[in-house]
């Protein structure tokens, strides 16, 4: 558009420019022929010049302070010349042939302009058909060792990985050690992981050790509106890629690109898998790619296409877990290097009180403390502003100015307490960490336990634990107030989703028995299960719906009954709720000792928690 707006501008200047040469000057007074003949006989004109058929002349008028100039078109006669002679009037004759050329040139200026931009625009056409061909070329960014600075000094709570890889990085540096024996380097690695713990990250580290080119693409950039323009990219893509070798291709979200064929309804032969079979072929097909790693990420590895997890193309699966306390602890070192911090800041202290937490998650509590001490002016990170960046991520934003009627702070306090109680009260539970009726997210009040270390497994003791203190707020209510509000309404959903799982899942219930139930109905769209069968009779359907509800009322009456005989210690835990709005764990624990509480079992009958795999990170929190 840009240049088509120039060009017109230059064709509307030279049109007016052709218009301006070829209006008649001011100062001649365009006269007929006749008229300047009468003007000759009478001794009216002073001079004349004659060019071609333009006769131009001055008047001889002495009363006139300006000569006044005249112009007509005639011939020069013979009997025209000779009245000039015998009048005394000057005349010359001047040459047409300039005049002649300019006319032509002006005259045929449009046209010629007029070609000119012709021919223009037809390589403009041109130009724009090879750049609407060039939806063909990838996406990629290329990082070459230079702008890569990246290394494995930057990557921590990923140890087994980091070892997994590094063979990578060993053949890119030299390739004969592993040649000579035979032997040949992976072709691709797949990254495994959940969201946020450092699978980008990681091959970027890779990249930057091994010195090489590194190009990033998202598994989304290689699909468009147009059939076939994925394909394309990919071939281009791998071309690329060969004239750098060595190098290593980094795919970013694969399953946006390399999901099972045959998904969903439309079946067939579409565009995604046209790019998809493209990708099969360039991985590992006639031609060879040698010196070209493919790496890639995805936290949806159950939906890839079995040809891209064969030995030849993804050879290797990468599991990229979230860090346990010792790699949290690495994890907050590398993102606080340049951040300074007081001499009471202990990483570890708070490595152990943020179990399931990602690398991103890491880095982002690392960012929201030195938010907060910035908030206040402080030079540098103290404990508490990681005390409260903590509560942030986990709990959500103090709501301090949300104005809640005192018969509702009521209510959440009693439901926090109930919490709070059975979790005390309850062996196998997590221990305390802070209970809060001040409203933070979307929650009126808030329980927060947190694990003392991480644990991988979930026993049926813990679980029904778990279920205890979801449901400790609801029996609260019932027992002070005879009412049941909808406050407990995301406890109620968690509890229901866990006693599901119990029964359908884990086998843990003793009339169901040992067996999976419902596990196909989760991925229907992936085109594997293009219909919906039960797998069970609706005998079997009944019984598992008998064993949720008894699992889920067994637990609310053994809560309700743990808090009718330790009712004086929920009244006065709610009143210190009521009264100071917070209460951490040892508080807490006061309250409870001093009151002799009925079946308060000692410390170490309390067993550590299977929370801190965070397969059921939510319910660490109980809201109202």
């Amino acid at each position: 558009m840009k240049n088509l707006v120039l060009w017109l501008v230059i064709f509307v200047a030279i049109i007016a420019l052709y218009q301006l040469v070829n209006t008649p000057r001011t100062g001649y007074e365009e006269i007929p022929y006749s008229e300047f003949l009468t003007n000759v006989e009478t001794g009216e004109v002073k001079d004349v010049v004659f060019k071609g058929e333009e006769i131009k002349g001055e008047y001889a008028d002495s009363s006139d302070s300006e000569t006044k100039s005249f112009k007509t078109i005639g011939p020069a006669s013979e009997q025209l010349l000779t009245t000039l002679e015998e009048k005394g009037i000057t005349f010359k004759f001047d040459s047409d042939k300039e005049g002649s050329l300019t006319s032509i040139l002006l005259n045929w200026a449009p046209l010629l302009l007029l070609v000119v931009i012709m021919v223009f625009f037809m390589r403009q056409l041109q130009a724009g058909g090879n750049k609407a061909m060039s939806f063909g070329k990838n996406k990629a960014r290329m990082l070459n060792e230079n702008q890569n600075k990246t290394t494995f000094k930057d990557v921590a709570g990923v140890d087994e990985a980091k070892e997994e890889v590094q063979e990578i990085v060993e053949f890119l540096r030299s390739p004969k050690k592993f040649t000579k024996l035979g032997g040949r380097i992976p072709k691709g690695i797949l990254l495994v992981g959940p969201p946020g713990t450092g699978k980008t990250l990681l091959a970027k580290a890779i990249a930057g050790e091994a010195g090489v080119p590194f190009f990033i693409i998202s598994g989304s950039d290689f699909v468009e509106m147009f059939v076939g323009v994925g394909a394309s990219r990919v071939r281009d893509l791998f071309a690329q890629a060969k004239r750098h070798a060595p190098c290593i291709i980094f795919v970013d979200e694969l399953d946006a690109v390399g999901r099972h064929r045959g998904a969903g309804l439309g079946g067939g032969h579409d565009e995604r898998e046209q790019t998809l079979n493209q990708l099969l072929v360039e991985m590992d097909g006639f031609e060879s790619n040698e010196g070209i790693i493919v790496m890639a990420a995805t936290n949806r590895p159950d939906v890839l296409d079995p040809a891209l997890l064969r030995p030849g193309r993804f050879d290797r699966q990468v599991v990229v877990p979230r860090p346990d306390v010792r790699g949290r602890e690495e994890i907050l070192k590398v993102h606080s290097r340049n951040t300074p911090m007081e001499d009471d800041v202990e990483l570890s202290v708070i490595a152990r009180s943020t179990p399931g937490f990602s690398g991103a998650d890491l880095e982002n509590l690392v960012n929201e403390s030195a938010l907060h001490a910035a908030r206040f002016s402080r030079m540098k990170i103290t404990m508490d502003d990681f005390e409260y960046a903590k509560d942030k991520v986990i709990m959500g934003v103090e709501r301090k100015s949300m104005i809640i009627s005192d018969s509702e702070k009521k209510i959440t306090a009693y439901h926090e307490a109930g919490h709070a109680l059975v979790a005390k009260l309850t062996p196998g539970t997590d221990p305390i960490h802070k209970v809060t009726i001040i409203p933070r997210g979307m929650a009126l009040g808030v329980t927060q336990q947190l694990p003392i270390e991480d644990r991988y497994t979930l026993s049926r003791t813990n679980l029904n634990g778990t279920i205890m203190v979801l449901l400790g707020g609801r029996a609260a209510e019932e027992i002070v107030f005879g009412e049941r509000t909808s406050g407990a309404g995301n406890d109620l959903e968690r509890v229901t989703e866990i006693a599901r799982r119990m029964v359908c899942e884990w086998g843990m219930s003793e009339k169901v028995g040992p067996i999976t139930f419902g596990k196909g109905d989760e991925q229907v769209f992936l085109g594997k299960e293009m219909s919906q069968t039960k797998k069970y009779s609706e005998e079997t359907a009944m019984d598992i719906d008998s064993e949720i509800k008894s699992i889920v009322t067994g637990n609310y009456e053994k809560a309700k009954h743990l808090l009718e005989e330790n009712i004086d210690i929920l009244h006065m835990v709610a009143e210190v709720l009521l009264d100071k709005e917070v209460i951490d764990g040892k508080e807490l624990e006061e309250i409870i000792k001093n009151n002799k509480p009925t079946n308060y079992p000692s410390p170490w009958d309390n067993p550590i928690s299977p929370e801190g795999s965070m397969a059921f990170r939510d319910n660490n929190i109980k809201d109202t």
